[in-house]
């Protein structure tokens, strides 16, 4: 039934498509870490994100790597939003700070639950 979709690139040279996937984790993982370090992973990732996507194209590790990147935009869009309001002394920044990172975890657990089960994100989640 979960049918794993393989391409050329992940047939040629497998031990390098695991450790593409294994980065793939490592980025997720540095998106997880972000509640603790103060958002500082988060750029750690989407750097490893932007080095290695030439590797990841035309693979179903590409939607990752895409998904992720767009995750990290629209969290650094969220605490800007935030931080702008909670410096303008409006307690309106919680209520933007709150979905933010409810928005991160969701495109985390979705992004995660995906890379396992390989197969690619879906801009519909």
């Amino acid at each position: 039934m979960n049918e794993i979709v393989t391409t050329e690139k992940e047939d040629k040279d497998p031990e390098n498509f695991d450790a593409l996937k294994k980065l793939t984790t490592t980025v997720y993982l540095c998106q997880i870490l972000t509640f603790a370090l103060a958002g500082l992973p988060l750029l750690v990732g989407v750097g490893i994100n932007f080095f290695n996507r030439n590797e990841v194209q035309g693979t179903w590790l590409q939607s990752h790597f895409d998904w992720q990147i767009k995750t990290v935009w629209m969290t650094l869009a969220g605490f800007a939003l935030s931080g702008l309001a909670f410096n303008m002394g409006m307690e309106l920044g919680l209520f933007i700070l709150l979905p933010t990172l409810l928005l991160l975890v969701y495109r985390i657990v979705i992004g995660w639950a995906a890379l396992t089960a390989n197969k690619p994100v879906s801009e519909k989640n």
